[in-house]
């Protein structure tokens, strides 16, 4: 069970933070690509997007098995502050008999381009109890700090750098950046954690199905030694990742998506 939450958590805050120095123009939303499932897959041409709120659904499975479901979410707040939530949810086998279920948010807003994070809150839940963790950017004095059931060697303050981002807004900035054949630099900060990571996008589209529908999507892979990695599937016409797969040395879980709509 300890493995399984590990996965999850590789999901939200695993996947690293914002590109350091490779800010990309946003414009329109452009329309979706998904195509029946039994049709020819056309590449797409690369378009840069703007931020639009979204509400995402997806399946999730364990080494190939479903074990529950997920819900992203993207919301527009005052002004230019945003929201980003992820829930994972157990629902079949173990994980549903233990009611497993992760819920995590980052409150950001976008200053030059950037996603700047400025809160984030993690909660585990399990059967015999939860835990939670809570993080404050604070960028004035250029610096982070969790609380919470945090580690000991992690509750002292972290010295923030213009583009640092929690693990949530990964997924927004490779949506942004990704393009093929781009090689993606990132540093990530959650959970008292500091982090580089690279990211490779694949030179060619590749078709992906996913829930019956048939998508010409960027594979952007990051390899994190020790068998583990992380890929996105992404294509311009579609606001979230259309499948995440994290992998470690005994586990494989995979989102799928199922359904999405503006928020």
């Amino acid at each position: 069970m300890t493995r399984v939450f590990l996965a999850l958590l590789l999901l939200a805050a695993g996947s690293p933070a914002m590109a350091q120095d490779t800010s990309v123009a946003q414009s329109a939303q452009q329309p979706s690509p998904s195509l029946a499932a039994d049709a020819p897959v056309a590449p797409v041409a690369p378009q840069p997007r703007a931020l639009a709120p979204f509400v995402a659904s997806y399946s999730v499975y364990r080494d190939g098995r479903a074990m529950g479901d997920a819900t992203l979410k993207l919301v527009r707040l005052e002004g230019d502050r945003w929201r980003v939530d992820l829930g994972i949810r157990g629902t079949r086998g173990l994980v549903g008999l233990v009611g497993l279920n992760l819920q995590q948010s980052t409150l950001f807003d976008v200053v030059d381009g950037r996603y700047r994070p400025l809160s984030q809150s993690t909660v585990r839940k399990a059967l015999f109890g939860a835990r939670k963790t809570t993080g404050v950017y604070d960028w004035p004095h250029a610096r982070a700090q969790w609380q919470g059931d945090v580690k000991k060697t992690r509750r002292d303050a972290v010295a923030l750098q213009p583009g640092d981002m929690s693990g949530l807004l990964i997924n927004l900035a490779v949506l942004r950046d990704a393009t093929p054949g781009a090689l993606l630099h990132y540093r990530f900060v959650d959970d008292g954690r500091v982090r580089a990571h690279e990211y490779v996008v694949g030179e060619t589209r590749e078709p992906v199905e996913v829930d019956g529908l048939g998508y010409s999507a960027m594979r952007v892979t990051r390899a994190k030694g020790g068998g583990e990695s992380t890929t996105l599937w992404v294509t311009e016409g579609v606001p979230m990742p259309v499948r995440i797969v994290t992998r470690d040395d005994e586990d494989e879980i995979d989102l799928r998506l199922v359904d999405y709509t503006g928020a």
